[in-house]
């Protein structure tokens, strides 16, 4: 069966839309932390960007996207034009995809061991910054000002999983 031109060139124009998209979604992530509109970043707001495109890599394959766009002599500061290409690749290969809801959901379950249903400040902060790959301390403090129930003080993590969980496009 051979396909008609013009699902060829529907296909193609579909393939041209998406690219444009995830370009234009790039291109905007990059912007807001172009401080200085030179189409240049701070290395340390790189991880930021990519996790605000729905991408959560380890931090030893962040570090490996770093190596690959990081100048020869690493000047503190990534380009656009390196960044964006990269960043393109992963997007279209749809890469370091975020935890489905009921992953998230499974695994703070099993840090409540007492099957409470919500987790304390404080053991979230000891969880996430003493086990595993761990949190900065501003990482901490941007994930609790998210998470916590001001009222209870307590992660009640079912509402934080579909908080955190990100729908397929």
């Amino acid at each position: 069966m051979s396909t008609a031109p013009e699902d060829t060139n529907n296909n193609r124009d579909n393939a041209e839309s998406l690219l444009s998209d995830i370009r234009k979604k790039i291109t905007e992530a990059f912007d807001i932390f172009d401080h200085e509109s030179n189409k240049t970043v701070d290395v340390r707001e790189v991880g930021t960007i990519i996790r605000s495109l729905n991408c959560c890599p380890s931090e030893a394959e962040l570090h490996d996207m770093l190596a690959e766009i990081e100048e020869e002599e690493p000047t503190g500061y990534i380009r656009f034009e390196k960044f964006e290409p990269m960043m393109t690749k992963v997007l279209m290969e749809r890469r370091y995809k975020p935890s489905p809801e009921d992953q998230i959901l499974k695994a703070f379950q099993v840090l409540d061991t007492e099957g409470k249903g919500f987790l304390t400040a404080e053991e979230l902060t000891k969880y996430m910054t003493e086990e595993g790959e761990p949190f900065a301390l501003e990482e901490m403090d941007e994930m609790m000002s998210a998470a916590i129930d001001p009222d209870k003080k307590t992660v009640l993590y079912k509402d934080y999983a579909s908080a955190m969980a990100v729908e397929e496009t």
